[in-house]
């Protein structure tokens, strides 16, 4: 989320950043969105019905006027009643070479695979976890003695330069 906003900041940028939106109040990115004059909302899902959930955030994002949404770090499935009314207006960063390693864990899966090779992908999200079009794709070689968090962290850093850039290309198509 920081490298959309510090990107999002440049005058040469397609894309402002209108709302920051988060399922953890105290989220870090939050504070760092308002010490920056964006707008943030927070809502935990706990206890509340998903689609009661959803229609909240729907709504903050509209009274916004998002027109893309870009998860970043956002950990939840999405539901069939929410993606559909942003169809094609939702992208996500993953830290995986799609269509390899669909969910969590992925950097220790593909180190246990044996893989000389590891990423990011930027894709259109749908309704199927990390199904949808693949946007863009950065390659890490994993190296001899790499842990998950040593790679976690050299495919952040790719996260960092390939999801700006991505994001910018997508909402000028």
């Amino acid at each position: 989320m920081a490298a959309l906003v510090a990107a999002a900041e440049r005058t040469d940028c397609p894309y402002e950043v209108v709302l920051v939106a988060s399922d953890k109040p105290d989220a870090a990115g939050l504070a760092h969105a308002a010490g920056r004059g964006i707008a943030t909302f927070a809502c935990s899902p706990k206890g509340i019905p998903k689609a009661e959930y959803e229609a909240a955030i729907d709504g903050a994002l509209r009274d916004a006027g998002v027109g893309t949404i870009a998860l970043a770090g956002y950990m939840r499935l999405l539901s069939p009643g929410f993606v559909p009314a942003w169809r094609d207006r939702i992208v996500n960063i993953h830290p995986s070479l799609l269509p390899r390693y669909k969910g969590l864990d992925t950097h220790a899966r593909a180190i246990a695979a044996g893989d000389a090779e590891a990423g990011c992908s930027v894709h259109v999200v749908t309704e199927e976890l990390d199904a949808g079009s693949i946007l863009a794709q950065a390659r890490v070689p994993i190296l001899p003695g790499d842990s998950a968090d040593t790679l976690a962290a050299r495919v952040l850093a790719e996260e960092h330069r390939l999801y700006p850039r991505t994001l910018a290309e997508y909402v000028t198509r």
